[in-house]
């Protein structure tokens, strides 16, 4: 038999896009993908398709989410755009207070106290049941079999996985209530390597409760109550209370037309309003080219700007000191790009006030596509696992502040600043198609350098996608692919910028897409760092 190691490899290659006719799907698990296709050639559509990706996420991808994640999605149908925030809030028992009572001097990154309400179920039988042609059963039955039957995990979940179980093993000793974590994903007393099969009956037995019961078993059922026992059992604050106070809200995208192009995002509680405004301030600019020094340095500033921004105001937006309107204005604007100069800042957040957050999308042939995300947080999440459900749970509530004045201040019953965001192109009425980039901090970065990819420099999907990426990762420090030439590093570095050649691509985001040309083909493109792929019809 031939050896090889799935984890190495060497030599540049070369995607091309994909073209389709009459449907398409993207994502960065080619399990996943194939499980949208499957739901399209049995009569789904885009929605069908798409639900039916999400529940097979936790099983087939559960290094980044779990049936206990959030999710957002953007959706256009019948010539209109829709946004769901299926993001939850904190227990209504957690607070700063709570936790500085337990001993804390911050919100805890993994354990049982930094869980908030999962709302990926109720989001998927909410899009199901407004959009969706098949039932939610029958959308999630792809994703029972493949827990319940297994499949081979791909290269780069094997090495999520393997740094998952590294840091949580350094955690259970303290923490017993993370011992599912080892039971359901380590079945062999170590994390899966590529190819291995993995199978997990009880999330197979899971995922069929919350199809039948169109999630109501998981937020006001049997699942609920036994959710409620396991947190009471380990002295969390999630209880069956929580769960059935909670509905995802259906709210209108938020966008700014850049050159033409309308990008669309989900409003806050969700950080995709960063990637808006660094648009508007960037569109004040002249872009000179994909590897200009003033141009990248000004596409740096401009993000950090943003994110300051966003990470000052953004949270529940009840509880926001500016609005969304405030923060996009064309006078706030202009206001932050005169701020950019020929040298590296460290900025501050602005007052915009006049003194006056996997990632995948799906589209077919009746004009639907599907722009979705869903996670965690931190990778697997808290750790915490119901070992007989095989509910991974989010550790969302470390994106609060443990400052209680502060507007993002942990509170229960208040959904925290959001860093998962899918997004959308349009243009002049009419969509151009989804795209997204999954990666904790990196999205909102990813987001701005895809679109003005896509817009400026006229690259295709695969090309957008491919194009190397910086990241800003605070202060003046700017991260960059190995791909960059040493001119651009150097001519950066002169500029103040303190640079970082970073060569492991998973730190640059994963992102997918797909548009509708002109004469209704389908093009997509997928993402070279991870296990990307592209099925179609």
């Amino acid at each position: 038999m031939l050896t090889f190691n799935p984890q190495y490899y060497p030599y540049s290659s070369r995607r091309s896009v994909v073209y389709a006719a009459n449907g398409m799907c993207c994502a960065g698990n080619p399990t996943v993908t194939s499980i949208g296709l499957q739901t399209m050639l049995k009569g789904g559509n885009a929605i069908d398709a798409a639900v039916a990706m999400a529940a097979a996420q936790p099983v087939v991808e559960p290094t980044g989410n779990g049936i206990g994640a959030d999710a957002f999605a953007i959706i256009w149908h019948k010539g209109k755009i829709y946004g769901i925030n299926g993001s939850g809030p904190a227990p209504k028992a957690l607070s700063v207070a709570a936790l500085k009572e337990r001993g804390h001097d911050k919100i805890p990154s993994y354990g049982i106290e930094p869980i908030d309400v999962p709302g990926a179920p109720a989001t998927w039988a909410a899009v199901n049941e407004r959009f969706g042609r098949r039932s939610l059963a029958e959308n999630m039955e792809l994703a029972a079999q493949y827990a319940e039957n297994g499949y081979p995990v791909s290269p780069m979940m094997s090495y999520l996985w393997n740094e998952a179980y590294g840091v949580y093993t350094k955690e259970r000793e303290t923490k017993p209530e993370m011992q599912g974590f080892f039971d359901v994903f380590c079945p062999n007393g170590r994390p899966l390597q590529p190819g291995e099969i993995f199978k997990a009956p009880q999330l197979a037995k899971t995922l069929r409760e919350i199809g039948r019961t169109n999630a109501e078993s998981f937020y006001r059922g049997e699942l609920a109550a036994r959710i409620g026992d396991f947190f009471k059992k380990y002295n969390g604050f999630l209880t069956a209370d929580d769960l059935a106070a909670f509905k995802p809200e259906w709210v209108d995208p938020i966008s700014v037309n850049y050159r033409g192009y309308d990008v669309w995002e989900i409003p806050p509680n969700g950080h995709g309003i960063t990637v808006l405004m660094a648009l508007k301030i960037m569109a004040g600019f002249e872009m000179r080219g994909h590897e200009d020094i003033e141009t990248v340095h000004r596409q740096i500033e401009a993000m950090k700007l943003a994110m300051k921004d966003t990470a000052e105001y953004v949270t529940e937006p009840s509880f926001m000191k500016v609005t969304a309107e405030e923060l996009l204005s064309d006078r706030y604007a202009a206001e932050r790009r005169a701020l950019i100069t020929d040298t590296a800042m460290d900025p501050q957040a602005g007052d915009p006030r006049y003194h006056s957050t996997i990632y995948f999308c799906t589209a077919d042939n009746e004009g639907n596509m599907v722009s979705w995300i869903q996670s965690n947080f931190r990778g697997f999440g808290s750790g915490v696992v119901m070992p007989d459900t095989g509910i991974s749970f989010n550790d969302r509530a470390e994106n609060f502040r443990f400052d209680e004045n502060h507007a993002n201040a942990l509170l229960g019953g208040k959904r925290p600043y959001h860093t998962i965001i899918p997004a959308f192109l349009s243009k002049d009425g009419e969509a151009v198609g989804p795209f997204g980039i999954m990666g904790g901090f990196m999205q909102p970065q990813a987001h701005m350098q895809v679109v003005q990819n896509l817009v400026d420099y006229g690259m295709n999907p695969q090309q957008a996608l491919d194009a190397p990426r910086w990241q800003w990762i605070g202060g003046k420090k700017v991260e960059m692919e190995q791909e960059w030439s040493n001119a651009i590093v150097n001519r950066l570095l002169a500029k103040g910028h303190q640079m970082l050649v970073q060569p492991n691509p998973y730190h640059m985001g994963r992102g997918q897409m797909i548009l509708r040309m002109p004469n209704g083909a389908l093009c997509g493109g997928t993402e070279k760092r991870t296990d990307g792929q592209i099925m179609c019809y």
